[in-house]
C-alpha cells in the first residue's frame, strides 16, 4: 500500500522525519561514499537520501509510482525536474542505463515486489549496485504508526537477501540504521545518534531498518568440446560500478546491439 507523497514529504519534513533523513542519509552515505560520474535512480520515495548527491552528479532520478503520486524533486527551481511519474513493472528508462538505485518506501510498498525488481534489474547497469532499504521484521519500527516505514512489508535479512538473489542480484553489503525508539519525543530525538552507536553494539538484530546492497553480475556460458554450453556459469569481470560493453555471449565475437553506457 503506498502512502500519498504529499504525506511522504511533510514527513520529512517534521523533526522526527529529519532525524531519519540524517541517521538513514549517513548509513547510505558509508555504503557509497561517492557518486561523481555515476547516475542514480530512486525508486518509491527515496529523495530524503538522495539529496546529498546534488553536488556531485546531474544524472540523479527519482521514480515515483502511480499509486503514489509525484511531486517535483529537487524542489529548487535552479535545476530541472528531476521526478517522474512512473509503472514498478513499466519504467521508462533504457536497459543498463542506471549506475546506483536506492528503494526506499518502494519495495516494502509495492503490490508487484517481483515485478518492481524485474524492472530495477533491466534498467541497471551490469557491475551496478541497488540498495534495498525496507523495515526491519524484528525491529519496532516496523510496528508504529509514527513513520512511514509502519505501513509497508517489512523483511527479515534471510528474506531480503534471498529475494534479491533471486533476482540475480549478489549481495555484498549488509548494515542495520534506526536503533533509536519510534517516538517524536524531542527528547530522545536529539539523542538519536547515541542510541545508534549504543545499538550497533548490544542489539544490532533489532534495528528498525535493513540496509542491503547488492550486484548486478553478468554470467556466460563456458564452452565445452562438443560447443555445447556447459551448465557451470563463470561471472564475466566488470569494474565496480562502471558501465562497460559486453561482448555477445553465443562465441561469435559480435558487439552486444545494446551496449551499457
Amino acid at each position: 500500500m503506498y502512502l500519498d507523497v504529499r504525506h511522504l514529504r511533510e514527513f520529512y519534513d517534521l523533526p522526527l522525519g529529519r532525524t531519519l533523513r540524517v541517521l538513514v542519509g549517513a548509513r547510505v552515505r558509508e555504503i557509497w561514499p561517492e557518486m561523481r560520474g555515476l547516475s542514480m535512480l530512486g525508486i518509491g520515495y527515496a529523495t530524503p537520501f538522495m539529496r546529498q548527491y546534488l553536488k556531485e552528479s546531474n544524472r540523479l532520478f527519482a521514480a515515483m509510482p502511480a499509486a503514489q503520486g509525484v511531486m517535483r524533486w529537487p524542489r529548487e527551481h535552479t535545476r530541472p525536474n528531476s521526478a517522474f511519474l512512473t509503472e514498478n513493472d513499466a519504467l521508462p528508462l533504457p536497459d543498463a542505463s542506471i549506475d546506483r538505485i536506492i528503494l526506499v518506501h518502494g519495495l516494502d510498498m509495492a503490490h508487484d515486489p517481483d515485478g518492481l525488481m524485474t524492472e530495477a534489474y533491466r534498467v541497471l547497469a551490469p557491475g551496478g549496485r541497488l540498495l534495498a532499504i525496507v523495515p526491519n521484521r524484528r525491529g519496532a519500527w516496523c510496528r508504529s504508526e509514527v513513520s512511514p516505514f509502519g505501513y509497508g512489508r517489512p523483511y527479515s535479512r534471510p528474506q531480503l537477501e534471498s529475494f534479491l538473489t533471486s533476482h540475480m542480484l549478489s549481495v555484498v553489503t549488509r548494515e542495520e540504521a534506526l536503533y533509536v525508539p519510534p517516538t517524536k519525543s524531542r527528547m530522545i530525538l536529539k539523542s538519536a545518534r547515541s542510541f545508534e552507536r549504543i545499538g550497533q553494539v548490544l542489539w544490532p538484530a533489532f534495528a528498525g531498518l535493513l540496509v542491503v546492497e547488492a550486484e548486478k553480475k553478468v554470467y556466460r556460458g563456458i564452452m565445452n568440446r562438443n560447443n555445447r554450453f556447459a551448465r557451470v556459469l563463470q561471472p564475466v569481470f566488470l569494474p565496480d560500478g562502471k558501465t562497460a560493453g559486453v561482448q555477445a555471449m553465443d562465441g561469435s565475437g559480435k558487439q552486444d546491439p545494446h551496449p551499457s553506457c
